[in-house]
């Protein structure tokens, strides 16, 4: 018979309450705006000390994608902790993944694997997960990067074709619909109203062979605009079998049907061949990091993924508020020899209607978010043996269905012109249905599961801004995170089994105060997530590069601290109108288990407790710029849950210079990891390191010294 599972939280979800919240709140729409009480601009930049400009003179932007300055001001009124990233501050860097992007992000924990795979974790989210990401969503231009079973990668962002990036921690990223432990992470592409010059051609390469070229062409006419951009990457990496070749290209155009009425269709092509190297043990990563697992090389382990998307936004400015209908759809081919070839081809889809608007409520400033979400993604996932990279025979043929309907609302009532209180909720129902086709020697009997999670996500929060330039906010959220297919359809050389996962619940914690007081700048917050059923990873053996084993932790603590204080050292030192600046970054991850029956109160493995950078940066009005930077982590991570193994800290040095000239040509340079620091990077991480015969092959080697440069036109 077919195996099928229900889960469904205490508080059970209706099927008509999808749409509760849009309709018992009709009645306030109709009343008129008041004057509105304009809240001072907070910048707090994600990377202060590099001394970069937050861009050039600011046009209006568009009804589908406001100014930079809009943006960023939209970030800033959110009650909790949030980040946001301009552009320009990593321009004059080589920022070629996730982590150039984010690095200067406080609680964003982002470490390089190889190419662009990478772990990705904020407060905890899938922080024993080993490969791409889980319990973040990823969004470009506010719509959904992430199939819709929520798993994501990298691949599809180009740091080159970014005007800016939000990032909203935890249960802040409602705005988006999305209520997962890690929050969510906005990448916003530029349209010809917000790029940073009509257009920009550059180049740029250094260590390991690496040479890229990139393109932005924009143009306004009319009610109509264009913008394209394209970036093609060749490196040979640091390590043996490291070779990747990417090539992206990224377009929008948007058109003015009437006063107040705008669409914008955004398309993208991307297409990436990545070598793997695979793990090490922690002797070779230390002392011999150029090596390649063995048997990466003999199964020419790689992930060759193609990727086609096409999203529409079309934004109505009404009477009261605006309304936003976006949908999209994506399509995703994935060939991908690992322990066996996963062979993978689908499609994700889906639409999301938003509407926030600012009102009067009993003679008090009142703004609300109402939003809906419905995707939906069909995956067909065979696999077989590999045979030196190439199918051999088959061993799965099976189908991913996915189906999620989301219903959210965020309320932020003004009691008094400098306080707020934020209430909010999502409602959502996801279908998660796999089914084994069978028919093969590997797999002969068809199989069929399915599960549903179904809940609500309340949100409780409070801001105050004493000062028009310092914030205080405190608040508590509920998230629920839903298993993907690579925690339910577990693998290994047996085969692939259905796992009936609980969903990851918890409720966090937070309060902080971002602002700027003369020379002095922060935005620091403290959390502490309750979680139950915690997803947690662990790798059956890594050498073999099989994905992690995911299981239900009963009971887990995520708490911390993120922190970045920036402080004006000097001003004029060599001329009128140069800078030099300090910032420290600390991000404190204090993970653990508690009371588990087989781990204790030990730590979760896989990700350090204190992670800090320093950025002592100097800009000069010429446009000469200056930054020494220091990456420390005093104590590794430990690389198994039963605390045995702990990876060593390690220091890294880096060094970025140039300079911008006035005709728009811009020189730079980049250096990192000057002393050429041995260090381990990440860990697939294992349940108990001290069982495994002669220690796990579980570490990944971070990349030895490199020096990068590049030039750039914009004009």
């Amino acid at each position: 018979m077919p195996f099928r599972h229900r889960a469904v939280p205490r508080a059970a979800l209706p099927s008509t309450l999808l749409v509760s919240g849009l309709v018992l709140s009709a009645p306030v729409l109709a009343q008129a705006p008041p004057e509105r009480a304009t809240l001072s601009e907070i910048s707090v930049s994600a990377s202060p000390a590099t001394g970069l400009p937050a861009g050039p003179a600011e046009t209006a932007g568009s009804l589908t994608v406001p100014s930079v300055a809009a943006q960023r001001a939209a970030v800033n009124a959110t009650v909790g902790s949030v980040a946001f990233v301009d552009a320009a501050t990593f321009q004059d860097r080589y920022a070629n993944t996730v982590r150039d992007v984010l690095k200067d992000v406080p609680g964003v924990y982002v470490q390089e694997r190889y190419g662009q795979e990478m772990r990705l974790s904020i407060r905890g989210s899938g922080i024993a997960r080993g490969f791409h990401v889980r319990g973040i969503e990823l969004l470009q231009d506010g719509i959904p990067l992430n199939l819709a079973d929520g798993s994501g990668d990298f691949y599809q962002i180009d740091p080159l074709s970014l005007r800016s990036v939000e990032v909203y921690k935890g249960g802040n990223a409602l705005t988006f619909g999305a209520t997962t432990l890690g929050g969510a992470v906005n990448f916003v592409t530029p349209t010809a109203y917000t790029a940073l010059a009509p257009n920009i051609v550059r180049i740029d390469g250094g260590s390991f062979n690496t040479i890229r070229e990139h393109f932005q062409l924009s143009r306004i006419s009319g009610p109509a605009d264009i913008l394209i951009s394209g970036t093609a990457t060749h490196s040979d990496g640091f390590r043996d079998h490291e070779t990747q070749r990417t090539r992206n290209v990224n377009a929008n155009f948007g058109y003015r049907l009437a006063p107040g009425v705008e669409t914008r269709f955004f398309l993208g092509f991307y297409d990436t061949d990545q070598k793997l190297p695979g793990s090490l043990s922690l002797f070779n990563a230390l002392n011999n990091p150029r090596l390649a697992n063995p048997a990466a090389i003999t199964g020419n382990q790689s992930r060759k993924v193609t990727t086609e998307r096409i999203a529409n936004r079309t934004s109505f400015e009404l009477e009261v508020g605006r309304l936003d209908l976006d949908s999209w759809a994506i399509h995703k081919n994935l060939y991908h020899p690992i322990f066996q070839v996963i062979d993978q081809d689908g499609w994700t889809y889906g639409v999301a209607p938003r509407w926030a608007g600012t009102f009067d409520l009993g003679g008090f400033r009142n703004d609300l978010i109402l939003g809906l979400r419905a995707f939906a993604g069909i995956n067909d996932a065979r696999q077989f043996v590999n045979v030196a990279g190439f199918r051999g025979a088959q061993t799965l043929n099976a189908r991913q269905s996915a189906s999620n309907y989301e219903a959210y609302a965020e309320n932020r009532f003004w009691f008094r012109p400098d306080m707020a209180l934020m209430t909010g909720a999502k409602l959502f129902s996801s279908n998660r249905t796999f089914s084994d086709k069978g028919g093969l020697p590997a797999s002969p009997t068809a199989r069929f599961a399915n599960v549903t999670y179904e809940g609500i996500n309340p949100k409780l929060g409070l801001l105050w801004q004493p000062l028009p330039e310092i914030q205080v906010f405190a608040d508590v959220t509920r998230s629920r995170d839903v298993p993907d297919f690579s925690d339910l359809a577990q693998m290994n050389l047996l085969g692939t089994t259905f796992v009936p996962l609980e969903a990851q619940r918890a409720w966090t914690y937070e309060a902080g105060s971002r602002g700027r007081i003369d020379r002095l700048a922060w935005d620091v917050t403290l959390y502490r997530a309750e979680v139950r059923d915690a997803l947690i990873n662990f790798t059956p053996n890594p050498g073999l590069n099989i994905p992690a084993a995911t299981f239900n932790a009963p009971r887990t603590r995520h708490q911390g601290v993120e922190a970045a204080v920036t402080l004006d050292l000097a001003t004029d030192l060599t001329g009128v109108g140069d800078r030099l600046s300090l910032t420290q970054i600390w991000t404190h991850n204090d993970f653990r288990f508690v009371g588990d029956p087989v781990f204790g109160n030990n730590r979760i493995a896989g990700v350090p407790v204190n992670v800090l950078r320093t950025v002592l940066g100097y800009r000069h009005p010429s446009g000469f710029h200056l930054a020494p930077t220091l990456d420390w982590v005093p104590q590794g991570a430990f690389a198994d849950h039963a605390n045995t193994l702990k990876v060593p800290g390690y220091a890294l040095l880096g060094l970025q210079t140039g300079i911008d000239f006035a005709n728009g040509v811009s020189l730079f340079m980049d250096a990192r990891n000057l002393t050429d620091e041995r260090y381990v990077s990440d860990i697939s991480v294992v349940t108990n390191a001290a069982t495994v015969a002669g220690g796990p092959v579980a570490f990944f080697p971070g990349n030895g010294r490199s020096v990068f440069g590049g030039v750039r036109a914009s004009f």
